[in-house]
């Protein structure tokens, strides 16, 4: 059997977009992470994929900031929708394999696609 390798879990971190399929994090490592890459953003008729990714920007923006942070528990897909553009490497030796592989959010990219993720709620 393959080892699992170590895994951060981000605490706090939103489990998913509520009332749909997208998840945000993972519960366990598995043997075969997901390599991080530069995907292609289609447009679709799901409305519920842009949401996501907005919730997701703003769950980062809130959580990090634009400090680096270890890739961890997060989901390879939900971070591979991002990566190359509102999410960059943050070493230089970044290793897109390795749940210890530290990003950081590209806030003037991010800020421009997701205009909506910096928009706080406020409860009236």
């Amino acid at each position: 059997m393959a080892k699992v390798p170590e895994m951060t879990k981000h605490r706090g971190f939103p489990a998913g977009l509520s009332g749909t399929q997208w998840q945000f994090t993972l519960r366990r490592a598995n043997s075969k992470v997901t390599v991080l890459g530069q995907w292609r953003r289609h447009p679709t008729l799901d409305k519920s994929v842009g949401l996501a990714d907005t919730a997701f920007v703003h769950s980062l923006w809130h959580y990090f900031g634009t400090e680096p942070f270890e890739r961890g528990n997060l989901d390879g897909e939900r971070l591979s929708r991002l990566f190359g553009r509102e999410l960059l490497p943050a070493e230089r030796d970044f290793d897109p394999a390795s749940y210890q592989a530290l990003l950081k959010l590209n806030e003037p990219l991010a800020r421009k696609n997701f205009p909506d993720a910096f928009v706080d709620v406020l409860d009236v």
